[in-house]
């Protein structure tokens, strides 16, 4: 069996298992899971080989027989394998740590979606192929052309409204202008998005423009609601990842500290889960996923995706569309709204 550890995390340890933790091993390195499998199931029965981590050139083998995981430890471990391109492994023992259902888990590998109702979270969804490849191309070329502001790992664009970093808010007394009018066929296209009972209601006036290289990611965050209005539209362009959603039980606007990890038998304080942005895909937040789940970009160059190791592009840019709100908020989500916090 060939899998993800979705809801298991893994440990080295120092006494003998029937688990066994490789590295310098996986689909980053051109090694697929299967053929992990192949390999070590010359010393016993091979019951998963899993990712150990986002990295893709780590994995977890795990063998019904401690004795199979041993003497594929002394066979492989720092020597050249003659079943996998002689690539040299580097192994050791491990243990499960931690099991927990994928909805509830806080560390360790994280199962992704394909799709937004998979998710099961009220309020997102997915539009793949949004746009042509020809789009594309003359999108990114139109934003090309225009000036670029530097921040610490990234650089942005923002029309209409420019969003201020430092307030996590927009001044709505300062209008940069209309949207340009390269952006009329996409702004057409979203009038019309499915899964919005009221497209009339759709009102666009500010974008941000991300362009993100390999191995930078965004910070966990809700778009703050006293900023923008319930619909937040993100266009990917150039490249894939992941992005990963959050709902922590103690809500705020604001992410807590890292002290929310889960400790075994406590009730998990966040929930967690994920989901793959192709190129050219159109995600749609709005409702409970709008104003109550953060969401967050994992800062990899590559995303390990239900067995597949996929790269980060030398660039993913994002187009993210909203409306600029005028007044406080008045949303049903008051825990996680800066405009009801106390």
């Amino acid at each position: 069996m060939v899998n993800e550890c979705s809801s298991t995390r893994f440990i080295s340890s120092s006494s003998s298992s029937s688990n066994l933790y490789v590295a310098n091993c996986g689909p980053y390195v051109g090694i697929s899971l299967d053929q992990i499998q192949l390999a070590f199931s010359k010393f016993g029965e091979v019951k998963s080989v899993c990712a150990a981590d986002q990295s893709g050139a780590r994995v977890v083998v795990s063998f019904s027989q401690e004795s199979s995981a041993k003497a594929a430890l002394e066979a492989f471990d720092g020597k050249p394998c003659p079943y996998l391109s002689g690539r040299i492994l580097h192994i050791r023992y491990s243990s499960i740590l931690q099991t927990s259902s994928p909805s509830s888990q806080v560390n360790g590998f994280l199962s992704v979606s394909l799709e937004a109702s998979e998710l099961q979270i009220p309020g997102i969804y997915l539009l793949k192929d949004f746009v042509s490849s020809e789009e594309e191309e003359e999108l990114l070329s139109a934003v090309d052309c225009r000036l670029w502001k530097n921040l610490a790992k990234r650089r942005v664009q923002h029309y209409g409204y420019e969003f201020m970093y430092e307030t996590r808010n927009v001044n709505t007394k300062h209008c940069l202008g209309e949207l340009p009018s390269f952006l009329s066929p996409i702004l057409k296209k979203i009038s019309s998005f499915p899964n919005i009972t009221d497209t009339g209601s759709i009102i666009i006036d500010q974008l941000t423009v991300n362009e993100y290289p390999p191995g930078v990611g965004l910070s966990p965050h809700i778009d703050t609601h006293s900023a923008f209005e319930g619909f937040i539209f993100s266009l990917s362009l150039a490249g894939p990842c992941i992005m990963e959603f959050r709902k922590y039980s103690k809500g705020s606007w604001l992410p807590p500290a890292i002290q929310s990890t889960v400790t075994r038998g406590e009730n998990p304080e966040v929930i967690r889960k994920a989901l793959f942005l192709p190129p050219r895909s159109m995600l749609l937040l709005s409702g409970e996923a709008r104003y109550a789940w953060h969401h967050y970009i994992p800062h990899h160059k590559g995303d390990a995706v239900r067995g597949d190791f996929i790269k980060r592009a030398s660039r993913r840019v994002s187009f993210t569309f909203r409306k600029v709100r005028n007044g406080p908020c008045c949303c049903e989500f008051s825990q996680y709204c800066d405009s009801q916090s106390d």
